[in-house]
C-alpha cells in the first residue's frame, strides 16, 4: 500500500486549468467552481503557495474568467494541447519551483484536467484533486475522471481540506485570516 503524502504549504503549488468564460457558460455549478477555485487561490496567496495557470485556445474560448484572473500572478499561457504540459515550458517551470505537490483546480475534469494530471503523475509529481473546484459539462464525465485519476495515483480532496492541511495548526500565524476566508466562502 502506497503512503499518501500530506499536503504542506511549503511543498505545494496550485495549477489552474482553463477556467474560461465560454467554457464556464456550459458547466453546471459554475458559480461554485469559481467560488471554490478563488478560495484556494486566496488561501495560497496568504500562505505563499505559488500558483500557475493555463488557458485552452483563448482566441476561441475567451480568457480566464475575471474572478480567477485577478488572483493569478501573471497572465496564463495559451495552449492548444489539452494538457497544461503542452503549453511551452509549463512543466519545466513548475518543476523549477521544487514543489512536488500540485493541487489542481479547473475544467473540464475529463479532458484538460485529466491529461494534465496524468502528465504530472508521469513526471513524478504528487497530484491532489480539489474536487469541489473541478467541473465538467456532464457529471458522469467528471465523476469518471476523478475515479480514473485516483486509480492512477492522484488524491481527491476539497479546497477547505487543502486550506486546513496547509495550516496544520490553529496556532499558525495565518489561521485567523484563513478562517475569515472560510466564513466568507459560506
Amino acid at each position: 500500500m502506497s503512503t499518501v503524502k500530506r499536503l504542506t504549504a511549503e511543498t505545494s503549488a496550485v495549477v489552474v486549468v482553463d477556467i474560461q468564460d465560454r467554457l464556464l457558460a456550459k458547466v453546471p455549478g459554475r458559480d461554485s467552481l469559481v467560488r471554490n477555485a478563488g478560495f484556494v487561490l486566496d488561501v495560497a496567496a496568504k500562505l505563499a503557495v505559488p500558483v500557475r495557470a493555463a488557458e485552452q485556445y483563448p482566441k476561441g474560448l475567451g480568457p480566464t474568467t475575471a474572478e480567477i484572473a485577478r488572483r493569478l500572478p501573471s497572465p496564463p499561457p495559451a495552449k492548444t494541447s489539452f494538457s497544461c504540459c503542452g503549453a511551452g515550458t509549463f512543466l519545466e517551470e513548475l518543476e523549477m519551483l521544487r514543489r512536488p505537490q500540485v493541487v489542481l483546480v479547473g475544467m473540464e475534469t475529463h479532458v484538460c484536467v485529466l491529461q494534465t494530471a496524468l502528465d504530472f503523475l508521469h513526471a513524478g509529481l504528487h497530484v491532489f484533486l480539489a474536487v469541489d473546484a473541478l467541473a465538467a459539462r456532464n457529471a458522469v464525465d467528471h465523476d469518471t475522471a476523478v475515479r480514473r485519476l485516483e486509480l492512477a495515483g492522484a488524491v481527491p480532496t476539497t479546497v477547505e481540506a487543502v486550506a486546513f492541511e496547509w495550516l496544520r495548526d490553529a496556532a499558525h500565524s495565518q489561521f485567523k485570516a484563513v478562517s475569515e476566508l472560510v466564513k466568507a466562502r459560506g
